[in-house]
């Protein structure tokens, strides 16, 4: 596994302060990348809680409207603070570009709508978040583009689903809670002979552990809200990708207005100074709970990449920089008891977990995904997906790993 300081691919000529330099490492694009100062002279990225801006003349104002002018005009799509994050978070994943939104949902929507056209298919992966599972397979099908959904990590299976209409591979790489994987070189090979694109929902690892582009993907898709923040305070979402994509995809925000607050830009701002440090952390902690809860006798299955006993063990090892802080597993159920009634008595025991479907805090927490993030799955989607009812998953935070385990000892002394 290769270190988490590695640098970027690329060159990348930034700013910081007045002076441009070529900045390459990781860390010191999280804490500079994008920084433009304004006449103040100040350290810290200034937040512009505006929602217009002002122009010198009718003149500018045209040519700003008309785009012959560069500059900001509404903070619905041009906002100083908003595009700073953007031109960090594209600096990490060494894009060309980012456009961020108001969610990572949002982000999602818009791919679909700045990309895709009615008559359209999308083969995506049977392992995705519910939510996204739903905006696939109900909304989008409401515009006429068709989803398939097959196994994330068989390739032929990818291969198989692809018809003349196919436009785009989507996929959640690790996945959302079982931690699987598909190898984003091989799947975007495939792709790319059948000019199909490829969208790779980032996530669990963030550019600190993975980089989807430089595997050959197209686009990365972010939460911002998750591990970007990585406190849980703040909703946002983005798409990196090249120019001529991220343009269309920046006509939805600009129109249909899913767009990032800027104060919530500057919260994200702060977290990607800590991204490297936290998810590494957040990968130690994790490997740590997750060895320990496959070594317990009421555990049957421990899901984490982390683990040599994971099937993709070694491609998660090849392909990212660090396993993460997301796991989940399953419980033996007692005589007369459902899976259901195992997990939930497990939950309800736990003191220092917080009970809640959010992940990437540096507080943990802990879900029933059958019951909350993937409950509106069908029965069938669920089976696919293996969501089963004894599952639980476990979004990893900082706090001391003995509190943790001793809070699953008190989960498993409940069943």
């Amino acid at each position: 596994m290769s270190d988490g300081r590695q640098t970027s691919d690329q060159g990348l000529d930034q700013i910081i302060g007045d002076e441009a330099f070529d900045i390459t490492g990781f860390d010191t694009l999280a804490v500079r990348a994008g920084h433009h100062r304004t006449a103040e002279g100040e350290h810290s990225e200034a937040m512009f809680l505006t929602s217009s801006f002002v122009f010198k003349s009718a003149a500018e104002a045209a040519a700003r409207f008309g785009g012959s002018e560069p500059g900001n005009i509404y903070s619905r799509f041009t906002n100083p603070t908003v595009r700073v994050f953007e031109e960090r978070l594209a600096a990490l994943e060494g894009g060309e570009r980012a456009v961020a939104t108001s969610s990572g949902m949002a982000a999602i929507l818009a791919t679909v709508l700045g990309l895709l056209k009615s008559g359209d298919e999308v083969v995506a992966s049977q392992s995705l978040f519910g939510t996204t599972n739903v905006l696939f397979d109900k909304y989008a099908r409401k515009f006429g583009v068709t989803t398939r959904f097959v196994p994330l990590s068989d390739i032929a299976a990818w291969e198989a689903a692809i018809t003349p209409a196919t436009r785009l591979f989507f996929v959640e790489t690790p996945s959302n809670p079982l931690g699987e994987l598909v190898d984003i070189a091989a799947l975007s090979a495939l792709a790319h002979r059948h000019d199909i694109l490829v969208a790779v929902d980032n996530c669990f690892c963030t550019p600190a552990l993975q980089r989807p582009l430089a595997l050959g993907a197209d686009l990365v898709i972010h939460s911002a809200t998750k591990y970007l923040d990585g406190q849980g305070r703040c909703l946002g979402g983005a798409v990196v990708g090249p120019n001529k994509l991220m343009e269309e995809i920046y006509g939805v925000v600009r129109t249909c207005g899913p767009s990032m607050s800027p104060f919530n830009a500057w919260v994200f701002l702060k977290g990607l100074e800590t991204l490297r440090l936290r998810m590494e952390a957040h990968s130690a902690q994790a490997l740590q709970l997750a060895t320990w809860l496959q070594a317990q006798p009421q555990v049957a299955a421990v899901h984490y990449p982390g683990l040599k006993s994971h099937p993709q063990h070694e491609l998660a090892t090849r392909q990212q920089r660090g396993y993460g802080g997301v796991l989940s597993f399953e419980l033996k159920a007692g005589e007369g008891q459902s899976g259901r009634e195992a997990a939930w008595r497990f939950i309800d025991a736990t003191r220092v977990m917080s009970i809640t479907a959010n992940l990437g805090d540096t507080k943990t927490t802990i879900t029933h995904p059958g019951s909350t993030t993937h409950g509106r799955l069908s029965p069938e989607a669920k089976a696919a997906a293996r969501i089963s009812d004894g599952l639980i998953r476990v979004a990893v935070g900082l706090e001391d790993i003995g509190d943790l385990i001793a809070d699953c000892q008190r989960g498993l002394a409940a069943l």
